[in-house]
């Protein structure tokens, strides 16, 4: 299956039977990163939330505030 990066538009191929070539054939909505990509991000993430200036905001419930 040829895939495309999201972000810098780079074509990879990866197997059919692969679960991430599963997960994009059948949901069409999730899109595809390239590990170079993939990486940067997360080690952009961890520099930004090593600031301690970056909040996590999992959902807009306020009950698990108390949790």
């Amino acid at each position: 299956m040829r895939v495309k990066c999201v972000l810098c538009d780079d074509i990879n191929q990866l197997e059919d039977g692969d679960p991430l070539a599963k997960k994009l054939r059948n949901r069409p909505i999730h899109t595809y990163m390239c590990p170079t990509c993939k990486e940067r991000i997360g080690r952009l993430t961890d520099e930004r939330v090593a600031t301690g200036n970056f909040i996590f905001y999992r959902s807009s419930h306020l009950t698990e505030k108390d949790f």
